[in-house]
């Protein structure tokens, strides 16, 4: 038997013991080692997450690292003891966009882990063994678990296309933030600005690779490359404020609100801008690459970690205005 959080409602919980689930064909059975909260588990739980991308009741758990424990038939064996972290789209495979490497955009509607199937706040997770990414032996589990976002940092990075020289800034020094600023510290740009209003966050910026921190308004503007990576009100806005013109605008945030954007300066000083909604499995390959091989460091983002049963206090410690990422560890 094992334990899970069960979010049978908005704002309603509790720790269920749980049979430990058997893997089926092409499944995998993984023991979770750590798994994190951001936004999108306080919307969860809130239940403001837009129609249609949430189901109750439901285990959350979107962010997470672990180790396969089996696996079902047509399954390779060997995977069987792999540090593993794991894609959470639950694509068709088969439409267009699947088909053309957009899993998360796949044409039969939307479908997650941790949202709309039972995710990683739990000691096991049953998953399709064909969404897991292995990891090197000895890797630190409890970094791994920010993979996740960093697939959405890397796809960022990615439609960015920072170049030798650029001068590069990021809206927002969350967790999000500063997993972007350090695959952009990792290429030969001249300047790497952070643009965060929260003053305490800026050893962690730093440490990011950042060659400056400035609050919102006190950056001059004029970047190459700006990528969004608050999802506050507002942030769109101000990530298109600091763009030269010409320049490429990424945007990653979600806002809770209603935004606008300035059509006619995005048209009139011709700026490139691009969305980011999730990751592809390309971008699942170059995090997981990046943390490989060390340009990724995770770790010193990391603010605590919980058990299971102290779900709530995690979920609280997480809104709180200086938070790094809160992991839950089963």
């Amino acid at each position: 038997m094992g334990s899970a959080i069960e979010l049978a409602e908005p704002g309603r919980f509790r720790l269920v013991t749980v049979a430990v689930p058997e893997p089926g064909p092409g499944e995998a059975l993984v023991r979770v080692a750590a798994a994190g909260l951001c936004g999108s588990d306080r919307e969860l739980f809130a239940g403001t997450r837009p129609a249609g991308f949430a189901a109750y009741p439901v285990v959350p758990g979107h962010e997470w690292s672990g180790t396969v424990e089996a696996v079902g038939p047509g399954v390779d064996p060997a995977l069987t003891g792999a540090p593993v972290v794991g894609e959470g789209f639950r694509a068709c495979r088969v439409c267009a966009r699947c088909r053309n490497g957009r899993q998360n955009l796949c044409e039969a509607g939307y479908d997650e882990t941790g949202f709309t199937r039972p995710g990683a706040f739990a000691d096991h997770l049953l998953i399709p063994a064909h969404l897991l990414h292995t990891l090197p032996p000895g890797t630190d589990l409890r970094a791994a678990a920010l993979v996740e976002p960093a697939a959405v940092a890397a796809a960022a990075v990615h439609r960015a296309a920072p170049e030798p020289g650029d001068r590069v800034a990021v809206v927002g020094g969350g967790t999000l933030g500063l997993l972007a600023a350090q695959l952009l510290a990792a290429s030969p740009v001249a300047e790497l600005a952070v643009v965060e209003p929260r003053a305490a966050r800026e050893p962690a910026a730093r440490a990011a690779g950042a060659t400056a921190f400035v609050p919102p308004g006190g950056a001059e503007g004029g970047f190459d490359v700006v990528i969004e990576a608050a999802g506050a009100p507002g942030t769109a806005r101000s990530a298109v404020e600091l763009a030269r013109r010409g320049a490429r605008v990424v945007l990653t945030g979600i806002p809770g609100v209603p935004d606008t954007l300035p059509v006619g300066e995005l048209v009139g000083r011709a700026l490139r801008l691009d969305t980011v909604f999730g990751a592809a499995p390309a971008d699942w390959v170059r995090a997981v690459r990046a943390l490989a091989c060390g340009v990724l460091d995770p770790a010193p983002l990391i603010d605590g970690d919980l058990p299971l049963a102290d779900y709530a206090a995690a979920l609280e410690r997480c809104a709180a205005p200086d938070a790094g990422k809160v992991l839950l560890r089963p």
